[in-house]
Order: structure tokens, then C-alpha cells, then sequence
């Protein structure tokens, strides 16, 4: 993780140096604004990064002395064939268009579709034909 902590950090720097240089040459408050929120949103992330990375032990991205090997073997399980996503896609999708076009009444559909569908996503290996026992 501390690649990855490395990495979103740098673009942390840049987005800030790229602010507060953007500021005095454009003087245009908007595209400060975004460039200063998305260093923000980029020292959550790789400050997340580095606290995870400092409490669970060096993987092999981490090693400079690891072998292509070392990373080798099972890295998790992936579900094979779900239909969720794609429920979630068009849930999300839903909600998307009932905010753009601001319809209360479609936004409370969209939401309980994006509850259920998250939770069909979550729990779909602990209930059903999929439960392991």
C-alpha cells in the first residue's frame, strides 16, 4: 500500500502547487476551487493508504528485494456470475436521471432500487442457493 500512498500523495502536491498557481495567473475562482477539492480528495485517499499500509505487513509491491513470484497464489475470491452489478448499474443510472431532472418521486424509487440492489451485491453469498454452510 505504500505505492499506492506514494502515488496519490505526489498528485496531492500537484493538484495543490497546480491551485494556488492556477489562482494567481487565471484569477478564476472555479477552476481554483476544483483543482484545490481534487488535492483534497487525493490527501483522503493516499492518507488512507499510508494508515492501512503502516498496520498490515509489506506486501511484495512494497518489497524492493521481491520476486515476480513472491505475489503469486490465490489473491481472493470473485464472484463468477452475478447479476447484481448490472441491477446496481441501472439503480445508479435511475438516480442519476431523477436528480438531473429532479423528480422526487423518482429519486424515492431509485433509492429503495439502490438499497436493494447493494444489498442483494453484499449478501448474495450468505443467503440463498449461494450460502455456504
Amino acid at each position: 500500500m505504500k505505492v499506492e500512498a506514494l502515488i496519490f500523495n505526489l498528485i496531492t502536491v500537484f493538484c495543490l502547487v497546480a491551485a494556488v498557481v492556477y489562482g494567481f495567473w487565471a484569477r478564476e475562482p472555479v477552476g481554483t476551487t476544483a483543482l484545490a477539492l481534487s488535492g483534497g480528495l487525493t490527501a483522503l485517499i493516499g492518507g488512507f493508504f499510508w494508515f492501512v499500509s503502516r498496520r498490515i505487513d509489506a506486501r511484495p509491491e512494497d518489497r524492493k528485494d521481491a520476486e515476480i513470484a513472491d505475489g503469486s497464489g490465490e489473491l481472493g475470491f470473485f464472484s463468477p456470475a452475478s447479476y447484481w452489478p448490472f441491477g446496481l448499474a441501472l439503480s445508479a443510472a435511475l438516480m442519476g436521471l431523477a436528480l438531473a431532472f429532479w423528480y422526487p418521486w423518482l429519486v424515492l424509487i431509485a433509492g429503495i432500487a439502490l438499497l436493494i440492489t447493494v444489498g442483494g451485491l453484499l449478501f448474495e453469498y450468505y443467503v440463498g442457493q449461494n450460502a455456504h454452510s
